[in-house]
């Protein structure tokens, strides 16, 4: 098998909610360019998912839904499902944040970002799952991609609660679905990415050359980047990598050194 093969993703059907920007537009345009043969990506918003369909070409498809509760999960398996009878790749993307002093925390910033960021990718993937069941096979298995977050494995100084533990919550779910699919030959996988430019992460976007400076590699994250790590996880390239979580994130997480006399 040559290398293009291994990263080809042609005739493959991929889900990508969040999909109309940031991380997730990052991906879907990835799977496009990789071969996928369809590429649907979920928003909450209408328009802008509308938007991203457009530009990103005919092989994207918007399928707009909220899917922070259990009933935005299943419809939009079911309005999936209207249109394929198999799908070969979920990528669980959809994510929100919220940032307060511990004091002043609010419950409908734990529930907000709980719900989206760990109750969603495990219902969503549930109602998916006979879809990707059809799809999966022991020569072609079908992937879960969940996109979780450096802040699950190395702290960040911003109050941001939730967030932390949503995200360090899915890399452990990750390896949780991961044991009961791969018996359907659904491998289940996470990509934690650092800073990349997104409306999620402003610093990153508007003050890069700030941001870098924190990070070992010396620069923020580019579009290619989490491209091509998803598609690794995706395509034949990563048929065997099951339950891990690849940090994506140019050395924040298991590369940076502590300050000198901070170490034990």
């Amino acid at each position: 098998m040559s290398a293009l093969d291994l990263f080809s993703l042609a005739g493959r059907v991929a889900l990508v909610t969040g999909g109309s920007r940031g991380i997730g537009k990052m991906i879907a345009r990835g799977f496009i360019e990789a071969g996928a043969a369809r590429v649907y990506i979920s928003s909450r918003k209408g328009a802008d998912c509308d938007a991203a369909a457009e530009e990103l070409g005919e092989r994207c498809v918007s399928l707009p839904q909220d899917v922070s509760t259990v009933e935005g999960c299943q419809a939009l398996a079911e309005r999936l499902q209207a249109r394929e009878p198999k799908l070969d790749i979920l990528v669980n993307n959809a994510g929100a944040a919220w940032g307060a002093p511990f004091d002043e925390f609010p419950e409908s910033g734990w529930d907000k970002v709980m719900d989206l960021n760990l109750k969603s990718p495990f219902f969503l993937t549930q109602a998916l799952h006979g879809a990707l069941k059809k799809a999966a096979s022991a020569d072609r298995p079908a992937k879960v991609i969940n996109v979780a977050s450096i802040d699950g494995i190395y702290l960040n100084p911003l109050e941001t609660y939730s967030y932390h533990a949503s995200k360090s919550g899915l890399i452990y779910l990750t390896r949780r679905m991961a044991a009961t699919l791969v018996k359907d030959q659904i491998l289940v996988t996470a990509i934690a990415p650092g800073a990349f430019a997104s409306n999620m992460n402003r610093a990153a976007r508007d003050h890069a050359d700030v941001v870098s400076k924190a990070i070992p590699q010396g620069r923020i994250g580019r579009d290619d980047d989490m491209a091509a790590v998803a598609i690794y996880l995706a395509s034949r390239a990563g048929d065997y990598v099951v339950g891990a979580t690849i940090p994506v994130d140019g050395g924040v997480a298991l590369a940076s050194l502590p300050a000198v006399g901070a170490a034990g």
